[in-house]
């Protein structure tokens, strides 16, 4: 039988605000439901991808609060958050005022996430799965949290990343210190302790700064 995503969010998260972005509200997975302890095998036979959007990441939690605390980033402007999971970074940018924003994600339990989420917060999200990688978009301000996890992936991303500066337009990434950084072409905007758990993350805290890529 196929899952439904839309009820599948629902039984196994809760509505809960992340503890770095308390002015938002969330479908997460917790210690509390199932989601937190299935394993790869369970959720693929259930035909889930990895819950990326079930959690919020270090990277989302301080890329978030920067637009919160900084919606002159935004305010006015078309926004796309690239790789946006659970679409905590898509909903603080049309909180912090943008004139339209775009969540893409490939995960296509991320469509239904970040429905979900947007709704729970009042606000206006519209979402795009693909990989956008290499491709034209119609943004002024690129937005992504925790994105340099994986070498290929970074490899992919920064080139593109960097293109889209030189166009012109503002691209922020939140990271708490992720192994395939590409330090050489950022500059810091600000940096914050953000509490996350330890069944993600190595510490319970995580000093995440907020770059532009120049």
């Amino acid at each position: 039988m196929k899952t439904d995503p839309r009820s599948f969010i629902l039984s196994n998260t809760r509505l809960l605000a992340p503890p770095h972005v308390p002015e938002v509200r969330l479908h997460l997975a917790d210690e509390a439901h199932d989601l937190w302890q299935k394993t790869e095998e369970e959720l693929e036979v259930i035909g889930l991808p990895p819950p990326f959007w079930a959690f919020a990441w270090a990277g989302g939690q301080g890329l978030a609060r920067y637009i919160l605390d900084h919606p002159e980033a935004v305010s006015g402007k078309r926004v796309l958050d690239f790789a946006t999971g659970s679409g905590l970074v898509a909903i603080t940018a049309k909180r912090a005022g943008a004139a339209d924003v775009l969540a893409a994600d490939v995960d296509p339990w991320a469509a239904d996430a970040v429905a979900l989420n947007a709704a729970a917060n009042d606000v206006t999200v519209d979402f795009v799965r693909g990989d956008l990688i290499g491709t034209a978009i119609d943004a002024e301000v690129v937005l992504a949290g925790d994105v340099f996890y994986d070498k290929g992936f970074a490899e992919a991303l920064a080139p593109w990343f960097r293109r889209l500066a030189g166009e012109g337009r503002i691209v922020l990434v939140g990271d708490p210190g992720r192994s395939y950084l590409p330090k050489d072409c950022l500059e810091p905007l600000a940096s914050y302790e953000v509490p996350v758990t330890r069944a993600l993350e190595d510490a319970e805290i995580k000093k995440t700064t907020v770059w532009r890529f120049t």
